[in-house]
């Protein structure tokens, strides 16, 4: 602009027939101006336009005041809001600007980072979780504590974001905490699937007991841990049915476990505000912020307790440092904007003046708070003498002082100066940067603000004297709890109990019990029950929606690497073997199959449930099909089937769509795990050329012909039935020898004429068409001799 801030020259609206009317075109250049971040722009349009109007427009005194606090000018900004009020009542809302550019400013002077929003729109997640402090008092134990870290991270619910209480693993197979599958909507959501970031309804299927498995590694692990966590759950399910003193007893326990744990104590504190224990609640937010610094969360406990012990301008500064830490939480900036509206426009000033006064004239600033945030106000100059009584101790005393007398629409480059606020809180800003320091300092010292004691040593006592005699419990900081699972866990820990394996696939059942899948889904094929407590889990094997345990399969992979690759080894082998298409095949025993023929099963026997899962698993998706044999077991000829689609139902048996694919030969018999097995070889038709081949053509055209003249000639009713059964008749192909088990209309024609299943045998196993083309023409004349005419 060319100018120094706080110098610009006036800006006079143009002449207009309508003088006592602010010109709309100027008020469009003040708001572009502040929209693009020019506020001394803006304040100076503002404060032209209303100097030229008989009387002050109250929204136009809010916009000067919203540019002169964004401009820094604080002092001015007051003075602004001041005469705003006088016109009429000053609502919260209408500081928005003021308690902003306050905020802005301390993150500035703090040297803290830009502020970026939470993905989403959302809160941040920091404002739950206290900020990571180096500990000087584990600084030995560094090089374990990543470990540590990354196992407890592990064990976290990723909805609470705190250790793990009572896992519950839910269908989805995320595990969380019990009480976050019951209760609690509002706590935030970690990256999960949909099912764990919207907790299910009591009436929900999703499971309510603890996974045994991971119950019992928190406790081994974690097991001081486990049990704070386990107090804390047993506090807040008493604050919610107002038991109060109980929930409070809980949290003592729980602290004097973890003592120093800073959102334990700030739980605390929140739940002695409620009691209206302002003075307890004080101590432990203030021992949170000593150690936790940079955590809005407990800036803001401390505010709400300074305001239940009417300490209204430190609440202010608290709820200031909260939202200049954490901007995205709205419900500090609105605490900031009421106690901002009590403190700078009481109720006495807060009220409409006579408007028949002249409001051009100088007018006195009344009641301000002195020496409150004075370092925002960058762009007054505060008068030396009464700067020079300012002091730490004095910093939130509420003297009234009126100021000298000010034009609230002149420049600011006046003498006149206000104590309006004070040095940027000097011990604070200390605190803070000293917080900062340390964080990339070797040597770690914990220093706190002036005005606080530093942190006690560990064998001073656990309790401090209050001014009236009592005794609140010290908040003493210790290094973290509990023991690296690197050494703890074992293969023992993740056992499956049916194969007595290490988990592979781990799969949690409702009832809290934890198995391989295909151990699970074995059981299941006998019994809809759990294998341990027998529960039924009908339910369960309807659905089929068999998810992994992901938190289980995830300690498997980090802390038994090779205990794993070794049973995925065996498994591969399995699946390997079970893979082969010719040796040890899975039989079928019922009925004739075909090539190219479509044979739907009801498979509710468990020996076969267990052979159709297993062809799935494979991916092969095929097995044979054989007849029975009273002495063999198993025909010598039989069909390989491929599996179209499966489909399941409640009592655990299934439809399965197949279509005949291969002949084969049996070579040997077998057994696994109750059904039959065969080693087997494929046949194909022999192909002949020459003289032979035109035989062959001719007498497959012949034979055709003849099918299609025997089915036209059935009844309606008959017809109807095959068709429904068996579909269409396939037609008639050029070349008879393209298909190494001839053509499909063939298999069709045999599947629907009478014959028993012993000829029907006979001619599957047959490896020359002119053989097959000349046994069913003999079975189409002989049907048609006996058909009644």
């Amino acid at each position: 602009m060319g100018t120094k801030p706080g110098r610009t020259e006036p800006v006079s609206p143009p002449p207009g027939p309508d003088a006592g009317a602010p010109c709309p075109e100027l008020l469009s250049v003040a708001e572009e101006a502040f929209r693009g971040g020019n506020y001394e722009l803006a304040a100076e349009i503002y404060g032209s336009q209303l100097a030229e109007l008989p009387q002050p427009e109250r929204s136009l005194c809010l916009r000067r005041g919203d540019a002169l606090a964004r401009a820094g000018r604080a002092a001015e900004a007051l003075d602004s809001y001041s005469v705003a009020a006088r016109l009429g009542s000053l609502r919260p809302e209408e500081l928005k600007e003021l308690v902003e550019s306050c905020a802005l400013a301390i993150r500035e002077e703090l040297r803290l980072p830009p502020w970026e929003p939470a993905p989403g729109g959302g809160e941040s997640s920091a404002w739950d979780e206290p900020v990571a402090t180096p500990d000087p008092l584990s600084a030995a134990a560094s090089s374990s504590s990543s470990t540590l870290a990354a196992a407890w991270d592990l064990f976290c619910c990723p909805r609470c974001r705190l250790l793990l209480c009572d896992p519950v693993t839910l269908h989805c197979g995320h595990t969380l905490c019990k009480r976050c599958t019951e209760t609690d909507p509002g706590l935030p959501a970690g990256p999960c699937c949909p099912a764990a970031k919207s907790p299910p309804s009591r009436g929900d299927s999703c499971p309510a007991r603890v996974n045994v498995v991971l119950g019992n590694l928190l406790e081994k692990c974690f097991q001081t841990e486990s049990r704070v966590r386990r107090l804390v759950s047993q506090a807040e399910s008493l604050q919610h049915r107002q038991e109060l003193d109980a929930a409070l007893h809980k949290y003592d326990q729980a602290l004097e476990l973890a003592p120093g744990d800073s959102l334990l104590t700030v739980q605390r504190a929140e739940l002695c505000t409620v009691m209206k224990k302002y003075n307890q609640a004080l101590h432990d937010a203030d021992a949170v912020c000593r150690s936790k610094c940079l955590w809005p969360k407990g800036h803001y406990v401390k505010a709400q307790a300074l305001l239940g012990l009417g300490k209204t301008e430190e609440a202010l500064k608290e709820f200031l440092y909260c939202v200049a830490l954490n901007p995205g939480r709205g419900i500090m900036k609105k605490e900031a904007q009421k106690i901002m509206c009590e403190v700078f426009f009481p109720a006495l000033e807060n009220v409409h003046e006579n408007l028949s006064s002249p409001f051009r004239s100088r007018t006195p600033y009344t009641r301000l708070k002195p020496k409150f945030l004075s370092s925002i106000n960058t762009k007054s100059k505060l008068d030396d003498d009464s700067s020079a009584g300012c002091s730490k101790d004095s910093l939130f005393q509420f003297d009234k002082i009126l100021s000298q007398e000010s034009d609230v629409y002149q420049n600011s480059d006046s003498s006149v100066s206000h104590h309006v606020l004070d040095l940027h809180f000097e011990d604070k800003k200390k605190t803070f940067k000293t917080a900062l320091s340390n964080v990339s300092s070797a040597n770690l010292k914990r220093k706190f603000s002036t005005d606080l004691e530093d942190v006690p040593n560990l064998n001073i006592p656990n309790k401090i004297s209050k001014e009236d005699g009592e005794t609140l419990p010290q908040i003493v900081p210790s290094p973290k709890l509990g023991k690296s699972p690197v050494i703890l866990l074992d293969a023992s820990d993740f056992e499956c109990s049916l194969c007595m394996r290490l988990f592979y696939e781990p799969v949690t059942t409702p009832c809290g019990h934890t198995f391989c899948l295909k151990c699970l889904e074995r059981c299941l094929d006998h019994t809809p029950d759990c294998p341990l407590c027998k529960e039924k889990l009908s339910e369960f094997l309807a659905s089929r929606s068999y998810k992994k345990t992901i938190l289980t399969e995830e300690l498997i992979l980090r802390y038994l690497p090779e205990e794993l690759s070794d049973r995925k080894k065996v498994y591969d082998d399995e699946m390997k073997e079970l893979s082969n298409l010719t040796k040890d095949v899975p039989i079928f025993v019922c009925t004739m199959a075909f090539p190219t023929i479509p044979c739907p099963l009801h498979v509710f026997e468990p020996r076969y449930r267990l052979m159709i899962r297993r062809c799935m698993e494979t991916g092969t998706k095929r097995f044979g099909m054989c007849l029975a044999d009273e002495l063999k077991g198993f025909a010598d000829y039989g069909c390989m089937l491929e599996i179209r689609d499966v489909r399941f139902f409640p009592d655990g048996s299934s439809v399965v769509d197949t279509v005949g694919i291969s002949r084969f030969r049996v070579l040997s018999h077998g057994l696994r795990d109750g059904y039959n097995t065969a080693n087997i070889e494929y046949l194909e038709d022999k192909k002949v050329e020459g003289p032979d081949y035109e035989e062959l053509v001719h007498l497959h055209d012949s034979v055709y012909d003849q099918a299609v003249s025997w089915f036209t000639s059935l009844k309606e009713n008959m017809k109807a039935q095959i068709l429904n059964h068996f579909g269409s008749m396939p037609s008639k192909v050029s070349e008879p020898q393209s298909n190494p088990s001839g053509p499909a209309w063939y298999w069709w024609l045999l599947a629907v004429l009478p014959l028993e299943n012993r000829a029907q045998l006979a001619i599957l196993g047959m490896t020359s068409l002119k053989d097959r083309l000349i046994a069913i023409r003999r079975v189409l004349i002989f049907v048609t001799r006996k058909r009644p005419r």
